[in-house]
């Protein structure tokens, strides 16, 4: 049998002091004169931790060390640990609760306080300790059932999260934080006229069932749209496909790129220097900004509904339901297709 090292022998739980413990201390340090490592083998305790007790305090005079003062202080040190209750100003816990309720965020109230309380310093709290109460509401910090004699606040939250969101920033959000991502506000005005060909938008259908997914590139003034299988949503893989589809469309018409800020998206710079276009990412949670591709994607999932398992399907059916699409009638261009609008417009057969 193998020998137990040391290392693993099992310790003895951490515990506070005891009143009884300290009382020993008192009679057998300043009574006894016994020394501080003697104590500890008697009490069972590291010698640190006597030592710390004492705090240096003399055997015997002003200032000895008292078994009575160390509990009572011991005791007030307790009192001040732990988290504090939340609002327990009754003002001040009206006045939030209101506010909430007719759709004021947490931060919002924090900031009016200060304009209509500006002399009551009863009158503040900080948002962070806003939400701290509204889930504190909630049992297991909004995973359970609401705790009795409580309301449930989260409702009247901006995002109305049923629990807790992890705190710090979202990769994307960082990097827009850092000015990384090319804002759509920077991407040119004519964009947005859909009256010059080669801008084109770009999205990612997923699915539950697999980890493959499909990338979807359209035109906006044609309305022209590529579709490609890619094995994972990594950012090489999303990638190649942009540039696989785009690199044998004529570089005047491979103008700029809009897309989401997934972050299979962020290695924009190898499809900058591939394809010689300017990419621009989309506001957070505004799809309209490419409503173009989500309608597009719409069409897709006609073919491929959600649940589909993309790693079932092939790329022959994939470029299939492409060729449905693009040789679909449109009423915006008079009921051409998008292939024959794009062969008008630059003389570039996309059917062929």
């Amino acid at each position: 049998m193998a020998k137990t090292s040391k290392n693993t022998k099992e310790r003895k739980a951490w515990n506070r002091i005891t009143y009884h413990e300290r009382c020993t201390i008192e009679m057998r340090y300043c009574t006894d004169k016994k020394s501080v490592s003697s104590i500890a083998r008697e009490l069972k305790r590291p010698t640190s931790a006597v030592s710390r007790e004492i705090d240096g305090k003399p055997r015997v005079g002003i200032g000895k060390y008292s078994a009575d003062r160390s509990q009572k202080k011991a005791d007030e040190n307790c009192e001040k640990q732990g988290r504090k209750p939340k609002l327990i100003y009754e003002p001040l816990k009206k006045y939030v609760i209101e506010k909430l309720k007719i759709g004021w965020s947490p931060e919002q109230i924090e900031g009016r306080l200060l304009e209509d309380y500006l002399l009551d310093e009863t009158m503040r709290i900080s948002y962070e300790a806003i939400y701290q109460y509204v889930y504190d509401q909630v049992y297991r910090g909004g995973n359970g059932s609401v705790k009795p004699g409580c309301e449930d606040l989260r409702k009247y939250l901006p995002r109305r999260h049923t629990r807790r969101q992890k705190k710090g920033l979202r990769k994307a959000q960082k990097m827009e934080r850092n000015n990384l991502l090319p804002s759509i506000e920077a991407r040119p005005k004519e964009v947005d006229e859909k009256v010059v060909v080669g801008h084109w938008e770009g999205d990612t259908i997923v699915s539950r069932k697999s980890t493959a997914r499909v990338k979807s590139i359209n035109e906006r003034v044609s309305g022209v749209v590529f579709f490609g299988r890619t094995p994972n949503g990594t950012t090489n893989a999303c990638d190649k496909v942009i540039i696989d589809r785009l690199k044998s469309i004529p570089s005047p018409y491979r103008k700029t790129l809009t897309q989401d800020r997934g972050t299979e998206n962020f290695g924009y710079l190898a499809v900058e220097q591939a394809l010689d276009m300017s990419c621009f990412f989309a506001h957070p949670y505004c799809s309209h900004e490419r409503g173009a591709n989500e309608n597009t994607n719409g069409l897709f999932r006609r073919y491929f509904p959600k649940g589909t398992d993309f790693e079932t399907i092939t790329d022959e059916e994939v470029a299939r339901v492409e060729h449905l699409i693009n040789s679909r009638p449109r009423k915006r261009h008079g009921f051409k297709t998008p292939y024959e609008v794009f062969y008008e417009l630059t003389g570039v057969a996309l059917d062929s």
